[in-house]
Order: C-alpha cells, then sequence, then structure tokens
C-alpha cells in the first residue's frame, strides 16, 4: 500500500514574506514542499509575474493547498 502523505506545517508569515521579495525565483513553493512548481517558477520567473502575483494572493487568503497546513507560530 502507498504511504500517504503528511501534510507540512508551514509558517504562514515566513512563507508570504518570501512570496513578496522571492516568490519570483519560487522560493514560496520550495518552503512549502512542491520542489516541481518551485522550479517551474525558476525557470519561468515567477511565470512572468503572473504566477508570482496569484501565489501571493493565495498565501495571503491562507489558500487551503495540497499537504501544507498554515502556522501562525512554531
Amino acid at each position: 500500500m502507498a504511504k500517504k502523505p503528511t501534510k507540512k506545517r508551514v509558517n504562514w508569515l515566513l512563507v508570504l514574506l518570501m512570496s513578496v521579495f522571492f516568490g519570483s525565483i519560487g522560493v514560496d513553493r520550495f518552503i512549502m514542499g512542491h520542489i516541481g512548481l518551485g522550479i517551474l517558477k525558476l525557470i519561468t520567473i515567477g511565470g512572468f509575474g503572473v504566477w508570482w502575483l496569484v501565489d501571493v494572493i493565495l498565501i495571503a487568503s491562507k489558500y487551503d493547498f495540497k499537504n501544507v497546513i498554515w502556522v501562525d507560530k512554531t
């Protein structure tokens, strides 16, 4: 049987700040554990700015990303 992936506890404020300042190179996605998407953001420079903006909005609204649990403090 396949092991069910565990959700990663991620500091919401840290990811939001990293997304605002370094989201165009995928740092926010790397922190959330989405390595493949982080690499794509890095290669496309944040989806030419569009993907970066969408991610900032989603993270600011605490969107329920796959395998991520938002925490306010560690």
